[in-house]
This record gives C-alpha cells, sequence and structure tokens, in this order.
C-alpha cells in the first residue's frame, strides 16, 4: 500500500518537473507531449467511474470524448468566423472562452450519456458492450458525414481559446491550465469514490443482487455514475480539441475508446491514479516505440499482453498486492 502511494505521489510530482525541465530546456515538444499524457490522464478518469467503479465496460466513451471536442471545434470555429450558431428565434453565438467551452462539453456529453445510459445500460455484460460500441460508430460516421463542420476531413481551429490572464498558446502556460484541472478531476474522483454513492457503486460492481435487495435502485446509480463518467471525458475531449487546434471524425473512432481503456489497465482498473500512470505509460512509450518502427503498436500489444496475463492489476494494483504478500 504504502509503496503504490509512494507511486502515485512521484507520478503527480514527476507530471510537472518533466514540463518545467523541458520549459528552461526550450523544449516546447516535451511540454506538449505532457500535456497530451494529462489529457488522456483526464479521459481516462473518466472511464474509470463508469468501469473501475461501476464495472461498467464501456467501448463507446470515445462519444463523449469527441462529443466534447466538437464542442470545443463548433464554437471556436464561429466566433473566428463571426458567424452565430443559429440566429432564429433567439441567437447563440460562438466563443473563444475555455471556461466557457468547458461547461458546453461537458453538458452535451452528459446529456448524451445520459441518453445513451437509458437505452444501454438495460442490457448488461457483452451486450452492454456492444451497444455503446454501436452508438460509438453511428457518432462516428454522422460525424463524416456532417460537411459544415468539415466532414471527414475535420475541423480547424486557428487560435486557440482563451483563458483570462494567460497566454494559452505559450505550452507551458497551456500545461498548467490542463494540470489544474486533473488534480481537480483527481480531487473529485477521490470524494467520490469514498462517499456513499461511491460506495453504493463497488458494491453494486461486486454484489449487484444484494443491493436491489435493501432496496438500492442500481439502473438509477448506474447512469448516475455514466453520466459523470461522460462528462467528465467530454472535459477531455474539448482540451485535447483545443491542444491540436483540431477536430475530427477519430476522436469518435473504437479506437479511441480502446486505446482510454488501455490507459485504465495500464495503471490498474478502479485505481485513483491508475488512469495517470496509465496514460504517462502509454505516451511514454508512444514515444519510445515509435522512434523504433512504424508499427509500435506491435510492440504495445506486446507489453498490454504480458500486463494482461501477469499484472492483472495493472501497475498500481501489483505494487498493492506485492507489498501485501510480503506483510
Amino acid at each position: 500500500m504504502i509503496a503504490s502511494k509512494y507511486l502515485n505521489a512521484g507520478v503527480f510530482i514527476v507530471i510537472p518537473f518533466v514540463a518545467i525541465l523541458a520549459y528552461f530546456s526550450d523544449e516546447p515538444f516535451l511540454i506538449t507531449l505532457t500535456t497530451k499524457a494529462v489529457i488522456f490522464a483526464i479521459a481516462g478518469i473518466g472511464l474509470n467511474i463508469a468501469l473501475g467503479y461501476g464495472g461498467l465496460i464501456s467501448l463507446g466513451h470515445a462519444v463523449f470524448f469527441g462529443l466534447g471536442g466538437y464542442a470545443m471545434g463548433i464554437l471556436a470555429s464561429h466566433a473566428q468566423s463571426n458567424v452565430p450558431i443559429y440566429d432564429g428565434l433567439f441567437l447563440i453565438e460562438g466563443t473563444k472562452s475555455m471556461i466557457i467551452i468547458w461547461l458546453v462539453a461537458m453538458l452535451v456529453s452528459g446529456l448524451f450519456a445520459l441518453l445513451i445510459g437509458l437505452l444501454s445500460l438495460r442490457t448488461s455484460g457483452v451486450y452492454f458492450i456492444m451497444v455503446t460500441l454501436a452508438f460509438g460508430e453511428m457518432f462516428y460516421y454522422f460525424s463524416i458525414s456532417w460537411p459544415a463542420y468539415g466532414g471527414e476531413d475535420g475541423l480547424l481551429i486557428y487560435v486557440r481559446n482563451n483563458f483570462s490572464g494567460l497566454n494559452t498558446l505559450d505550452p507551458i502556460q497551456f500545461f498548467s491550465i490542463t494540470f489544474s484541472l486533473l488534480a481537480i478531476t483527481l480531487l473529485f474522483t477521490y470524494f467520490l469514490k469514498n462517499s456513499f454513492f461511491g460506495l453504493v457503486l463497488n458494491a453494486i460492481r461486486q454484489t449487484p443482487d444484494r443491493v436491489e435487495t435493501v432496496g438500492i435502485n442500481l439502473f438509477k446509480s448506474r447512469l448516475i455514475a455514466f453520466v459523470i463518467s461522460g462528462m467528465i471525458t467530454g472535459l477531455a475531449g474539448a482540451l485535447f480539441a483545443d491542444l491540436n487546434r483540431f477536430v475530427s471524425p477519430t476522436m469518435f473512432s473504437w479506437q479511441t475508446s480502446g486505446e482510454i481503456m488501455v490507459f485504465i489497465i495500464l495503471g490498474g482498473v478502479g485505481r485513483l491514479f491508475g488512469p495517470v500512470v496509465g496514460a504517462c505509460l502509454f505516451i511514454l512509450l508512444e514515444y519510445l516505440l515509435d522512434g523504433v518502427s512504424e508499427f509500435w503498436h506491435i510492440y504495445l500489444g506486446l507489453i498490454l499482453l504480458f500486463v494482461v496475463l501477469i499484472a492483472k492489476n495493472g501497475v498500481i494494483g501489483s505494487l498493492s498486492r506485492r507489498e501485501t504478500s510480503n506483510d
């Protein structure tokens, strides 16, 4: 337990340390790479609420990641072109304000998570996986056939959005924004996990029949967790689109859902810092293996296979288990 806590603290310290070191070394690419890891960690935390705490294996979380990205892209593109989104009975304009974009991304993602959850949570097991995957594919092909916002070519944003008092085009300042959001997300997840609702989710994941006998509504509890999960993943999608100043249908692809799940598996399913450790490892492996071969995913697959077979609880879970066995 102590070893995993040291790992958690170490990762949380190392992330800003790497970014600051890259800043003083004049390596903006490494700052951007670290920022990408932070954003992926937020997306992983979102899925971890549904998967790790609620036991909901979703292969459609790219829907919320993509919705967050397109919420940013649509609002920012209309702001840069000075063309309103809607000009009928009332006026809806675009915006370059990050805070407003985050709120819209989370609300849109949460709304669709509610609608998707109302349908998909009536199933379970492999059927739930297939339904969420089907929704992901639906949104993917819809975005391809949406020429108003780039279609399959995606949507380019020329200038990064604004955050009061900061120059968001400066990589280190944009990193500070994303890292602050990661800290807030981790704190929120910590309180959620240790709240009564978090205990209910954990009980539902382990023994749903017993929980139902004491009068707790399983469907409602899972739906709330699914919506919260979608909102956090949507926030990550908005940040990722802002980082690249570009949004494309690939954000909706099932490969994106798979990558987010990989972050959790590498770090540890149901572990608070699991997605953070997993996202950092994924980005590190991508950076190192990409220089070895263009088919670096093969090596990543072998590493993931090793984790699944040998270290079934991920990096953090394996450290905790090893320490317990030594006591």
